[in-house]
């Protein structure tokens, strides 16, 4: 019997608010692993601290991921087991990981994935909206390219999720309703999986209202309903 190829490098999803949320394989691989890769060992830190891990650790972030990924890769063809973890969520998804994997896999080094906390399924699935077909699209340009990745949006009949800041929310449900309409249907989830989680639907109009009546904290998920079947060839 082939013998098992053996994984070097783990992504490991970590809570994106109530620590319960972390999978019992995920803690056993923290545990087990040389080393942590982590987005902010400062955060991270006070997850394994709860968690009751000590485990090394080192920074892994967009701001030194391409200078420190060839080394990482030589420690990892030389034996050493790492897991990878963001701040919250699964690695990869807005976060760093990426360009670490895609080198990994370069030079045929085994990389596992666990399953776990992400925010855009659960906003998505709360929705209400069709979730046979959908396009993440996660954080918008914030200058160069932005209207243009709108304008190409402005028919897409999947269903769209992207995330947002709370300082730039505002700005984004008003260049939403510019695109897409404002009759257009939408959903915006904050705090997922936190204590003061919260989704509110509604046409773009009716949002755009509620959160200029609204304290504005907290990580934003948006999922905005597709372009109506055929409205593209209509408009042709």
């Amino acid at each position: 019997m082939q013998e098992q190829e053996k994984t070097s490098l783990y992504l490991v999803p970590t809570p994106i608010g109530n620590l319960e949320d972390i999978t019992l394989r995920a803690i056993r691989v923290l545990k087990e692993v040389d080393v942590i890769l982590a987005e902010d060992t400062r955060t991270s830190g006070k997850l394994l601290q709860h968690l009751g891990i000590e485990k090394r650790m080192h920074s892994h972030h967009l701001h030194n991921e391409h200078k420190a990924t060839a080394h990482l890769v030589d420690r990892l063809k030389a034996g050493e087991v790492m897991a990878l973890i963001s701040d919250a969520g699964t690695p990869g998804i807005s976060d760093p990981g990426f360009f670490l994997v895609r080198e990994c896999l370069k030079n045929d080094i085994k990389v596992e994935c666990l399953p776990g906390a992400t925010a855009f399924v659960p906003a998505l699935v709360k929705s209400g909206f069709s979730t046979d077909r959908f396009t993440f699209e996660g954080f918008l340009p914030i200058k160069k390219g932005r209207q243009t990745r709108l304008q190409s949006l402005a028919e897409e009949e999947r269903t769209m999720i992207f995330y947002e800041s709370p300082h730039r929310l505002l700005k984004t449900l008003a260049q939403f309703k510019e695109f897409f309409g404002g009759e257009r249907e939408a959903s915006v989830s904050r705090e997922i999986s936190k204590m003061f989680e919260e989704t509110i639907n509604g046409t773009l109009d009716e949002l755009i209202e509620i959160f200029n009546n609204k304290t504005i904290k907290g990580e934003f998920v948006l999922v905005v309903s597709g372009a109506a079947k055929g409205s593209k060839a209509e408009k042709e």
